[in-house]
């Protein structure tokens, strides 16, 4: 049918113990801990450095497709920021599947369709979720924050499709209407039996049917987790033996990621598969998605991996951090941050995929692009360029001034591999660990959202 040529993960740096929110409501604690992203991450930015951490090498991809049940607007679409931060030509197809947690393996699907017909030769799925939980309640302790990013192409790549299934059903387990800021579930166990439990097993069972494949032959199956003991059971109606091949959810130490979770679970999976592995995927809301795949054994891209990205993390000392990263606490501020659609749209390629310019007399790199060149005053214009991602500090200074939910806000400016030298915020460190020459990386991020409307561009985090 096709294949997944790339997979890749974004996961926050921060993590929050679920104790610490035990105990500013007085409650029992889970145990573990959870993905928080950043004040300065959402959905799309997760997104984003997911798809940039895939390092897929061939032609660019012609369609782009975001999933997310968090969506950073209600009317304006997603997938097209990230075609264009990707510096994709504008002739690449974008759609934003939102409004279900199985938007990401819906998405897949839709990918499979667009390559299967010609209509599209590489597909990319790009999802990141988000979801606020209400306080005191039970989801609080159980979301997390995630992204991933998958390309899809008619070569086997890392692993080839070998069948895919779908049930839709009319289920209302958990649900967020356009007025309610927080998800909302009937409480107790009813759509962990009613709902998950009753159709995960038709569509696995349908989807092995299809691939003329027996459950025991699977190396790895891939269940989304609401929370760790709901899957044991689901695995069992299955016909699947939960301690040999249920992937590990990272529920317990990023949480339950929402419309992410299967493809994050996937691209771990996809790290560590051998040759002629069969892998189940499946995404679950008002209804399922069930995905069979053999994997080739091609070794995934360089980079920082799942479980890396697991491990390298900051711990979020408090619940009023945390509180102040998702805007539950909400102050009056004055803020003097200028935000205008114009500037936004005349600056874009250097806002977004980070253009510069090179002088064609001297050579020097530098940004923004100017008329004339910084160095040696040349007036004939300069050429553009796109600027590396990867840098060492120059120089920097702590603002303790500027408000911000996580201080002080680190100034710095950046001495880019390849030339050209950045101005940004360092995000995702500490102030006392900020040393001068530290390797940096920069990572797509919201700046502010004044005028109305976000505003993203660049960030620098430690290597």
């Amino acid at each position: 049918m096709a294949g997944i040529l790339a997979a890749a993960a974004c996961v926050p740096r921060y993590r929050l113990p679920r104790e610490l929110v035990a105990n500013e409501w007085g409650g029992a604690p889970v145990g573990g801990e959870k993905a928080v992203a950043n004040h300065d991450e959402d959905s799309l930015t997760l997104a984003v450095n997911a798809a940039l951490a895939l390092g897929a090498d061939g032609p660019a991809p012609d369609a782009v497709f975001f999933a997310t049940t968090t969506a950073p607007y209600t009317e304006k679409q997603a997938a097209t920021t990230i075609a264009t931060v990707l510096d994709l030509p504008a002739g690449v197809r974008t759609v934003d599947f939102t409004d279900t947690l199985r938007a990401g393996t819906s998405a897949v699907l839709a990918a499979l369709d667009a390559v299967g017909s010609g209509s599209a030769a590489r597909v990319l799925v790009a999802v990141g979720d988000c979801r606020l939980a209400e306080p005191e309640s039970p989801s609080e302790q159980s979301f997390g924050d995630a992204g991933a990013a998958l390309l899809l192409g008619k070569d086997p790549g890392l692993a080839e499709v070998i069948a895919t299934h779908t049930v839709a059903d009319e289920f209302l387990g958990t649900w967020r209407t356009r007025g309610q800021e927080f998800p909302h579930a009937f409480p107790g166990a009813f759509e962990a039996k009613f709902g998950y439990g009753r159709v995960i097993p038709d569509a696995v069972k349908a989807v092995l049917a299809k691939a003329g494949v027996e459950a025991r032959q699977l190396a790895t199956a891939i269940l989304p987790a609401p929370n760790p003991r709901v899957p044991q059971g689901v695995a069992k109606a299955a016909g699947l033996d939960p301690k040999r091949q249920l992937q590990e959810s990272f529920w317990t130490t990023l949480g339950d990621t929402g419309a992410a979770q299967p493809l994050l679970m996937l691209a771990a999976a996809l790290e560590r598969a051998k040759a002629g592995d069969l892998i189940l995927v499946v995404g679950y809301g008002d209804g399922a998605d069930a995905i069979v795949l053999r994997a080739t054994g091609r070794p995934v891209a360089a980079g920082q991996g799942v479980a890396r990205q697991v491990e390298v993390k900051r711990t979020l000392p408090s619940y009023g951090r945390y509180a102040r990263f998702r805007k539950l606490v909400r102050k009056e501020t004055v803020t003097s941050d200028v935000s205008s659609p114009v500037i936004l749209w005349r600056d874009r390629k250097e806002l977004l995929p980070l253009y510069g310019g090179r002088c064609p007399k001297c050579g020097t790199v530098q940004f923004p692009k100017h008329r004339v060149c910084v160095e040696c005053a040349s007036p004939a214009g300069l050429d553009e360029v796109r600027l590396a991602r990867r840098g060492r500090l120059f120089t920097f200074t702590n603002d303790y001034l500027t408000e911000s939910p996580d201080p002080p806000v680190t100034h710095a400016v950046v001495d880019l591999d390849g030339g050209g030298r950045l101005y940004v915020q360092l995000t995702d460190c500490e102030a006392e660990r900020v040393e001068i020459d530290m390797p940096l990386e920069l990572t797509f991020r919201k700046i502010h959202d004044a005028g109305g409307f976000n505003n993203y561009f660049w960030k620098a985090r430690p290597q």
